[in-house]
């Protein structure tokens, strides 16, 4: 059974400007990959707009295969492009951004899962500008505490992993190479290796068939590893494709600003909830600014 028909608080329309064209040809130019586009982001346009955009590096390529994501799937993708991290720091510094997040795909099949690739990205926009702020969506890299360490090393203000959803769907909708509890641990091995230093930051979707009270034992269990900031936004199936599950409910605006009121009495810093959140939506906002000028 699914959720049946799109409420009207889930339509969008896009509307296309200079800035968002501009940044989709950069996007093309030189082989780089956006999850703006990779992962049909409903946000895209506003952030495209707004002169925001998320690079997503390591290929468009994963070799995990989560039944929510549109991503394309490979056991064995092409070698890495070394170029990649220059490249990326030219294309920020074209568009003029003082904040640049930078996701990956999961590459299980590199001995360190990519850290370094993506560590030396975030040298390379340092490099151009030392004030640029950089969050990293990183995939778990099956727990591995130096992979770990590199991330945080590189210079990176924000370090966030995605729980996805609630324990007790973990299974079903995530890559069986993935879990609930080894994301946690990802998190928690974060914020004590850089003793606080690095923001931690996670997200999950809703809409899976998952109650209230699972969605508040997942912020409580993301609290308790000490992650400050949580995005929570609705699951829209990327495609008709047997792989990608269907959405089970379409979870009201309403349920979403209680899970914001309950992320805040649990002390987190920052809470986006609504039905249109993704993970580096509001990415950039003067509330998270200032954190990562605070730290600094």
């Amino acid at each position: 059974m699914g959720a049946g028909p799109k409420p009207g608080w889930l339509k969008i329309r896009f509307s296309e400007t200079d800035d968002t064209r501009r940044i989709a040809r950069l996007h093309a130019k030189d082989g780089l990959f956006s999850v703006c586009q990779s992962a049909l982001c409903p946000n895209r346009m506003e952030c495209w707009a707004s002169g925001t955009a998320t690079f997503m590096v390591m290929g468009e390529y994963c070799t995990r295969s989560c039944r929510f994501c549109a991503v394309k799937t490979m056991a064995k993708p092409p070698p890495l492009d070394e170029d990649e991290p220059k490249k990326l720091a030219g294309a920020i510094e074209t568009l003029g951004l003082k904040y640049a997040v930078i996701t990956s795909v999961t590459r299980d099949d590199l001995a360190d899962g990519g850290s370094e690739h993506i560590a030396r990205c975030v040298r390379e926009i340092k490099k151009k500008n030392p004030k640029m702020m950089i969050e990293a969506l990183v995939p778990d890299f099956e727990g591995n505490e130096e992979a770990i360490r590199t991330m945080i090393d590189s210079g990176v203000d924000v370090l966030s992993h995605n729980i996805e959803t609630v324990e007790r769907l973990s299974p079903e909708i995530r890559d069986r190479k993935a879990s609930y509890r080894q994301s946690l641990g990802v998190l928690k091995k974060i914020h004590e290796i850089s003793s606080g230093r690095v923001i931690t930051k996670s997200g999950l979707m809703v809409g899976f068939g998952e109650s209230g009270d699972e969605v508040g034992k997942a912020l409580e269990d993301l609290s308790d590893a000490s992650v400050e900031i949580v995005t929570i936004g609705q699951y829209l199936q990327p495609s008709k494709n047997a792989r990608n599950i269907p959405i089970i409910e379409y979870v009201s605006p309403e349920i979403f600003s209680r899970y914001e009121r309950i992320g805040y009495a649990l002390g987190f810093r920052f809470v986006a909830s609504g039905p249109f959140v993704r993970s580096s939506y509001r990415a950039a906002e003067p509330f998270v600014r200032g954190l990562i000028h605070a730290r600094r």
